[in-house]
C-alpha cells in the first residue's frame, strides 16, 4: 500500500498539471460549468482514496478525466430521468454516450484543437464583466485558488468568491450555452483571453502566496497556450506581444532565486545564464510587431522586459528609454500598476526624490492600497534617501501584504538590516 503522504503529494501534482484539461474535458461533455466542477472536485477526491487502495496509476491525468466524465454521465442520466419523470427503460450499461450527450461539432473543434484553449475562449464571453471572465477562467481552467486571484485583483477572498458564484450563476440563469465561439467571435473575446494568459504566466512568475517564489507549471502552461494562440491567430500583434513578454520574462527563470530559495535582485542575477534563444525569440516578435502600426499593451510591456533583458549590465540598463516606452503604455493601458512601475524606472533617471512624489501621488490615488509592491518600492526609494525610519515603516506594510514566503523572507532581510543600522 502507498504511503499516505505519497498519495496527497500524487494527487496535489495531479491538480496542479492536469486540472484544466479534466476540467476541459468534462465540461464539452456535461455543457455545464457548475456540473463540470463539481464532477472534476469528485474525481479528485475518489483518487484520495483509490489509489491509496490499487496505487497510483501511470496515467494519473488519464485516469481523472476517465472517472470525471462517468460521474457527470451519471449526472446527465440522473437530470434526464428527473426532467422526464419516466422510469428508466434501459440498463446504463446499454446507454451509449451519444444517447447522454449532444456531439461536440467537429468544426468548433478545428478552430479551437487545444481543450484548454478551448474553455477559456467559452469563459470569457461577452455576457460576463471582464473581471468575471477573468476570475472565472483562472479559477475553472487553471485551478488558481480563489485567495490568490483575490490577491492578483486586490480585493478580500470573500468578495472574489461572490464574483465567481455570481458569473457562473449568470450563465446558468442566461442560459449562455457552452458553445465554443466560431472563428469569426474569437476576435471579441481576444482581449479577455490574452489577459487570462498573462495572469496565469504573473502568478507563475512570481506565486501570490505559498514558499516558493514561482510556479513553474503555471508558468509553463500560459508559455504553451500562448504558442497555441500564435498559431490559431497569427495576424494578431497583440497575440505575438504576449508570446515576447512571457518568454523575455521567463528566460530569467533560472536566475531569479539562489540555491536555498532566496530570492534575488535584478542587478544580482547572473546575466549569463538567462535563456538567449528565448531573448533573441522575443526580440524577432517585438520587431516585427513594432513595425505594424501603433503598438498594443502586450509589445510595448515585451519591449520594455527586452531592455532589461538586453542590456549587458544593470547599471547600463537604457532606463531614460524605459521611461519613455512607459509613458507610451499608460496612454494605451492607463493602469495604476503600470504607473507603479514606471516610479521605479522615474527613480534611475531622475532619483529617488522625484520618485516618492510620483508614488506618493499613487498612493492618493487609493486603487493599490493592498498591493504589496507600492509599500515594498516605497520602502527601496525611502532607504536610498537615507529616511531609513519611514522605510522600516514601509517595510512593515508591505509583510503585511505579502504571502508568499520568498519574498516575506526578501522584505524581512531588508527590514533587519535596516534595525541593526
Amino acid at each position: 500500500m502507498t504511503a499516505p503522504g505519497e498519495i496527497e503529494s500524487a494527487v496535489a501534482d495531479a491538480h496542479r498539471r492536469g486540472w484544466g484539461l479534466v476540467l476541459a474535458t468534462t465540461a464539452r461533455l456535461t455543457r455545464d460549468l457548475d456540473l463540470a466542477e463539481e464532477c472534476v472536485q469528485e474525481a479528485y477526491a475518489a483518487a484520495l482514496v483509490g489509489w491509496a487502495r490499487d496505487g497510483v496509476p501511470k496515467q494519473p491525468i488519464a485516469w481523472l478525466t476517465t472517472t470525471a466524465k462517468r460521474r457527470a454521465m451519471d449526472a446527465v442520466r440522473r437530470e434526464r430521468v428527473l426532467r422526464s419523470k419516466l422510469p428508466l427503460l434501459l440498463e446504463p450499461d446499454e446507454m451509449t454516450d451519444e444517447e447522454l450527450l449532444e456531439p461536440v461539432e467537429e468544426e468548433a473543434v478545428d478552430v479551437v484543437p487545444d481543450e484548454r484553449l478551448r474553455l477559456i475562449f467559452l469563459c470569457c464571453h461577452p455576457a460576463l464583466a471582464e473581471d468575471a471572465q477573468l476570475a472565472l477562467t483562472l479559477r475553472l481552467v487553471c485551478g488558481v485558488s480563489t485567495s490568490d486571484i483575490a490577491r492578483m485583483f486586490l480585493v478580500s477572498e470573500p468578495t472574489m468568491a461572490a464574483r465567481m458564484t455570481r458569473a457562473k450563476k449568470k450563465i446558468s440563469t442566461a442560459r449562455i450555452p457552452y458553445r465554443v465561439p466560431a472563428a469569426a467571435e474569437l476576435p471579441d473575446r481576444l482581449r479577455s483571453v490574452l489577459a487570462v494568459i498573462h495572469l496565469l504566466f504573473t502568478t507563475g512568475h512570481t506565486a501570490p502566496s505559498g514558499a516558493s517564489l514561482l510556479r513553474t507549471d503555471l508558468a509553463d502552461q500560459s508559455l504553451r497556450l500562448a504558442r497555441m494562440l500564435g498559431e490559431l491567430m497569427p495576424d494578431e500583434r497583440e497575440v505575438s506581444g504576449l508570446l515576447a513578454l512571457l518568454l523575455v520574462t521567463d528566460a530569467r527563470r533560472a536566475t531569479r532565486v539562489d540555491a536555498t530559495g532566496r530570492l534575488l535582485r535584478l542587478e544580482e542575477q547572473d546575466r549569463s545564464q538567462w535563456d538567449r534563444s528565448a531573448i533573441a525569440e522575443a526580440h524577432e516578435l517585438i520587431v516585427a510587431g513594432l513595425r505594424g502600426g501603433r503598438p498594443g499593451r502586450y509589445i510595448l510591456q515585451a519591449a520594455i522586459a527586452s531592455l532589461y533583458a538586453e542590456a549587458p549590465a544593470y547599471d547600463q540598463t537604457d532606463w531614460p528609454q524605459i521611461v519613455t516606452l512607459y509613458d507610451e503604455l499608460l496612454t494605451v493601458w492607463p493602469s495604476p500598476v503600470v504607473a507603479l512601475n514606471r516610479v521605479v524606472a522615474v527613480s534611475m533617471v531622475a532619483g529617488p526624490a522625484q520618485a516618492l512624489f510620483e508614488l506618493e501621488e499613487l498612493e492618493k490615488d487609493g486603487r493599490l492600497d493592498r498591493y504589496q509592491y507600492l509599500p515594498a518600492i516605497k520602502a527601496d526609494l525611502l532607504e536610498r534617501s537615507g529616511r531609513g525610519d519611514e522605510a522600516a515603516i514601509a517595510y512593515r506594510r508591505a509583510l503585511d501584504l505579502t504571502s508568499n514566503e520568498a519574498e516575506r523572507a526578501f522584505l524581512a532581510e531588508r527590514l533587519a538590516r535596516l534595525d541593526q543600522e
